[in-house]
């Protein structure tokens, strides 16, 4: 096979979560442009619109379904649509994600749930879903849990994100449980973990922390708008077929030091 053909996508469906901005749109975006059939879901109907409106005057064909995934009677629907609509899955970008900054000490529990529930539990209940209907059957798919540098390490000072970073090193050590199971039906599992790119999520905290953020950063440089592109599209690929069980850090370098 060229090398070229490894990474080609042409006629996949792949379903974004979170699609409808910042990381997720950025990866939408990607894999539409390598050939997926895209299928993008959000909680707000509003951003989910304008999201899909960009990605069609890009010239990419786009399903959007307006979903919260905090509830877990929405995924079913949710996977149903896409394969009544689009056919089988074949790509699952889990990136829908939540935070809440607190110090541990009076962390509500409100948002403690809010942000395992979304940041862990739906991703295992879609990827769940996902994979009976559509991939193990097959015996085809890739799963790509977006975690977060944040679950590499503890919190820097100042910096009060505990439900977060849990979450997502729980997130990375998910991704290598569900490989190590699933590899037998040839379904690769693998985890992206981003470091700082200006969000809507991270707005606030880049306000505090963004000069110290690039002073410990190698690169010297905050992720940007194709940032993402090359490592989903080669986690989404052939390129990868090898690859399972494993993390990539997108981060300047941060993790490093």
């Amino acid at each position: 096979m060229a090398i070229q053909d490894l990474f080609k996508l042409d006629g996949q469906v792949a379903l974004v979560t979170g699609g409808s901005r910042g990381l997720g749109l950025q990866m939408a975006r990607a894999l539409g442009e390598m050939g997926c059939r895209l299928a993008i879901t959000a909680r707000k109907a509003d951003e989910l619109a304008e999201a899909q409106a960009s990605l069609e005057a890009a010239g990419l064909s786009v399903l959007s379904v307006v979903a919260d995934l905090q509830r877990s009677e929405a995924i079913a629907p949710l996977v149903q649509t896409v394969r009544d609509q689009l056919g089988e899955i074949d790509i699952l970008v889990n990136n829908a994600g939540a935070t809440w900054g607190a110090p541990a000490e009076d962390y509500p529990d409100e948002a403690w749930h809010k942000v395992i529930n979304l940041n862990l539990n739906a991703p295992f209940f879609l990827a769940r879903e996902v994979g009976r209907r559509s991939m193990i059957p097959r015996r085809h798919g890739k799963i790509i849990n977006v975690a977060s540098a944040a679950g590499l390490k503890g919190m820097g000072p100042g910096v009060h994100t505990i439900a977060y970073n849990t979450s997502k090193a729980g997130s990375i050590n998910f991704t290598r449980a569900l490989a190590s199971e699933w590899g037998r039906y040839n379904i690769n599992v693998n985890a992206i973990c981003p470091g700082f790119f200006p969000s809507k999520m991270s707005a606030g905290l880049l306000d505090k922390i963004g000069d110290a953020v690039l002073a410990r950063t190698p690169l010297q440089r905050l992720g940007g708008n194709e940032d993402l592109m090359g490592a989903v599209v080669f986690l989404a690929s052939e390129a990868s077929r090898h690859v399972t069980g494993q993390y990539l850090a997108v981060d300047g370098g941060a993790s490093a030091i």
